[in-house]
């Protein structure tokens, strides 16, 4: 709950099935629930321990975030819930003889639920030197 009462601060939004666990209790959540966007925002953290062959990155100079093709928030993420990433390389594309746009799925899990939280297509442009 501390988490998602940081994130209401820091993005104005503090409705109150984020920030209000008496009032949420009254909800279909039966509680309060993680911002969509906090699941989103944690993509980096979350990918970041995903197993990758790091041979693989040789030759980048810099990759920066490209932004995402789709983003759907399938599941609310009720407080106190364990969440996990999955990722799938869903397309490359060639941009110019040194940059290349990934996109890999996203699929973010909320341990216990059939749903996932998010999926997302997430697109990352790589420069090569």
């Amino acid at each position: 709950q501390e988490r998602i009462d940081r994130f209401a601060d820091v993005t104005l939004d503090h409705q109150f099935i984020h920030i209000d666990p008496e009032a949420a209790k009254g909800t279909p959540f039966g509680g309060t629930i993680a911002h969509g966007f906090l699941t989103l925002s944690m993509l980096t953290h979350l990918t970041a321990s995903i197993p990758q062959d790091m041979s693989r990155f040789a030759g980048i100079l810099m990759g920066v975030n490209y932004g995402f093709e789709k983003v759907r928030f399938v599941a609310p993420v009720p407080t106190g819930s364990r969440i996990r990433a999955t990722s799938v390389l869903s397309n490359v594309e060639l941009k110019d003889p040194n940059t290349i746009n990934v996109t890999k799925t996203i699929t973010v899990e909320i341990e216990g639920s059939s749903k996932p939280a998010l999926v997302a297509d997430w697109i990352t442009r790589l420069v090569y030197g």
